[in-house]
């Protein structure tokens, strides 16, 4: 059998407050398991299910991302599938060497040097030292700390130790990747660096599970997400599908409320990911009634953060200059142009009463996935910035330094 994780029907629970291991407490326990047999025995007072009958499969070439929030069961479960914890029902196969990008400095010991924890890692997570020693050079030098690597560990910094952690767990070379939250490690340059690495480590056609709070680098490197929610998987669907369901709370859905004017559909004319600077086109069904009141009733796209929930556009169908037709089903395309920063956002679609002041219909939404465009920019809009180059002839007069102090700032003036 080829590399994979089997997850099928699993439960685990725990006790809260103190727990006594004595063989008292084990006999009643065991012998309750052989009377019920499969069927998960009811809880006590103080215990609760962690994870309750979840399941999944991830083969070759698959990457899946799980989100949810605290205590929704994502620990318990990458618990169970590195063979930390023991399912107490269910089938949780790992087959191929694991590879775990979790926890990446804890097992440093702080006397050592950084050379001397390379190999402690290393073999800690299954290398052999043969292998250690031949990619020992390109561990080092990802990690970019090469004049302390002979330095005790203790002496180095948070951001130092989490380096050289993760530097190791990238080089293990797995048949199967387990991540949890070490995409934001170090400062921000390593960051995109350690990014590409697991990008690379999750193209390669291992099977990948990949558990994070940052709902981007899920929809970027997984082909198939699952949500959970009090250790029930929620929804298992695309990535895009369940960060919008955690994210706004409500599953992706076309029909809104019944009303004089309702958006009926929404639809990306091409893909839900594009890069930054480009354009996206929308496509929405919408429906009217016959007193369907023109003036006073529009249809709204609001495009808003889905890490922050900040609204960061919005336009609607009469400052487009669209008249709508009453008492008919219409449509309206859509162009806007992603000027934003690498990361996730919500396109959103309502209808706004005129007279209230007020959203007094939701329409359906969409997750929309901006990447890094052909040339970076700093800062938090995309500019599109446009050079160009032009030689100076030799002896052309140049301002002395008092003129030059003395010209004005450029200014740039941005009128609606």
């Amino acid at each position: 059998m080829g590399s994979g994780v089997r997850f099928e029907g699993v439960w685990k629970k725990f006790q809260r407050g103190e727990v006594h291991d004595s063989l008292r407490d084990l006999i009643p326990a065991v012998a309750r398991r052989f009377v019920r047999g499969n069927t998960p025995p009811p809880l006590s007072t103080r215990e609760f299910w962690a994870v309750r009958d979840v399941s999944f499969n991830v083969g070759m070439g698959q990457a899946l991302g799980i989100m949810g929030p605290n205590g929704a069961g994502k620990s318990t479960i990458l618990k169970l599938l590195t063979k930390i914890l023991r399912p107490d029902r269910g089938i949780r196969e790992v087959h191929g060497r694991i590879g775990m990008l979790i926890e990446i400095s804890a097992g440093f010991h702080p006397d050592l040097t950084g050379r001397e924890n390379v190999f402690l890692q290393g073999a800690i997570m299954g290398m052999k030292r043969v292998d250690i020693r031949r990619k020992f050079d390109e561990i080092v030098a990802f990690s970019e700390i090469e004049d302390f690597i002979d330095t005790p560990v203790k002496r180095y910094s948070s951001g130092m130790n989490a380096r050289l952690g993760f530097a190791i767990a990238a080089h293990v070379d797995p048949d199967v990747l387990i991540i949890d939250e070490v995409l934001a490690v170090g400062d921000f340059r390593f960051q995109d660096k350690a990014f590409g690495r697991i990008h690379s480590m999750c193209n390669s056609g291992i099977p990948v599970v990949l558990v994070s709070h940052q709902l981007d680098r899920i929809a970027s490197l997984c082909s198939e997400a699952i949500l959970l929610d009090h250790g029930q998987v929620r929804l298992h669907a695309s990535p895009s599908e369940c960060i919008q369901e955690y994210t706004l709370g409500v599953a992706p859905t076309g029909e809104s409320a019944e009303s004089t004017l309702s958006i009926i559909g929404m639809r990306f004319a091409a893909a839900d990911i594009v890069m930054s600077g480009e354009r996206v086109k929308l496509h929405l069904t919408c429906r009217s009634r016959d007193d369907f009141d023109n003036d006073a009733t529009d249809i709204v796209v609001t495009v808003r953060s889905a890490t922050t929930g900040s609204m960061l556009f919005s336009t609607g169908a009469r400052p487009c200059r669209i008249e709508m037709p009453r008492g008919q089903e219409f449509e309206i395309d859509v162009e806007l142009q992603a000027n934003l920063t690498p990361g996730l956002y919500h396109v959103e679609t309502g209808v706004w009463d005129g007279v209230s002041q007020r959203l007094v219909h939701g329409g359906p939404s969409r997750m929309l996935t901006v990447q890094p465009g052909t040339r970076p920019f700093g800062g938090s809009v995309q500019l599109n910035a446009q050079m160009s180059m032009r030689t100076v002839a030799i002896g052309l007069h140049m301002p002395d330094s008092a003129d030059a102090m003395n010209d004005p700032l450029p200014e740039l003036i941005v009128r609606s």
